[in-house]
């Protein structure tokens, strides 16, 4: 399953130092990551020998740069690595940035590459695409529409009207593997965005005054149109698009005979047998699963597991 556990130092209680980040900026230790428009810069590995199994396959890692490097940029510190260096932000949207002479096809997002990297990378670069996004995203108040000031080495901004101190929000989802009441099938649906290529678990926002279990259930009614049993939650993943917690959970349904789409957000559903599963998760069908960086993918792979 996906949980990740602390693996770089936030650093929270140096982010209130006067200059921080200029300071931290002149360190000859400090390293940085860019992210541009929501990607950031890879090392790609050879090619792995031919016939070499895909857990023998070489990983990406993430590029950090020097500060030097770097050119204009909003900034912010990430924390401090294994050694204690620390680990900035440079979130831009251009091309202003020295480090961006690097090819095109070395800089890629979230998706394209979070399935391949090792745990560490995976949590740095999650952190800095949600926290670049926020930067990006909300420069004025929300309360009266004035310019901000970035405070808190870029984990807050503070109003220059109304004084106001904003951080960067987090939006809780709940995403549910439903099972049958044996065990031994799993309902998946094909979202409409997808045009039925993908079967995956289902999924929505927590609304206001509720509680996770509530949404579960609410949720799964509306769109697979089953009621639930036997909530239990399994793990949790932070996905910057833009700014979700997806919160893992199986169930058991009380009564399949009744499953049907909303037919709007959900086009189609259907019960899949743990062969059915196992075929798909090799890439052989019957329908595409989601990617290997979702939590909704290791939603369905610890199903599937569980018994087999």
């Amino acid at each position: 399953m996906i949980i990740q556990g602390p693996t770089l130092d936030r650093a929270a209680e140096i982010r209130t130092e006067t200059d921080v980040i200029d300071r931290l900026r002149a360190d000859a230790n400090t390293r940085v990551l860019v992210v541009r428009d929501g990607r950031v810069r890879v090392a790609l590995p050879d090619a792995p020998p031919a016939g070499a199994a895909p857990s023998e396959e070489p990983a990406p890692t993430l590029v950090l740069a020097a500060p030097a490097e770097v050119g204009d940029a909003t900034w912010a510190l990430l924390g401090r690595d294994d050694a204690g260096a620390a680990v900035l932000l440079a979130a831009t949207a251009d091309d202003s940035a020295t480090i961006d002479a690097a090819p095109e096809e070395t800089w890629l997002g979230l998706r394209d590459i979070a399935g391949r990297l090792h745990a560490a990378d995976v949590a740095l670069l999650v952190e800095a695409v949600a926290l670049a996004g926020w930067l990006r995203d909300a420069p004025f108040c929300p309360a009266c529409g004035n310019a901000t000031d970035v405070i808190q080495a870029g984990w807050s901004r503070r109003c220059r009207s109304c004084g106001r101190e904003h951080f960067p929000r987090t939006d809780p989802a709940v995403i549910v593997a439903v099972e049958s009441v044996d065990g031994e099938r799993l309902l998946l649906g094909a979202n409409a965005n997808w045009g039925g290529r993908m079967y995956s678990c289902f999924a929505g926002f927590a609304e206001a005054g509720e509680s996770l279990e509530q949404v579960v259930h609410r949720e799964i009614e509306e769109e697979a149109g089953v009621r639930l049993t036997a909530i239990r939650y399994i793990s949790s993943q932070s996905w910057p698009y833009p700014r979700s917690l997806m919160i893992g959970f199986r169930a058991v349904v009380e009564d399949e005979s009744v499953a049907r789409a909303d037919g709007e957000e959900i086009i189609d559903v259907r019960w899949f047998t743990r062969a059915e599963i196992g075929s798909a998760l090799e890439g052989r069908g019957p329908v595409g699963l989601p990617g290997s960086a979702s939590i909704a993918r290791a939603l369905i792979r610890d199903w599937y597991e569980d018994r087999t």
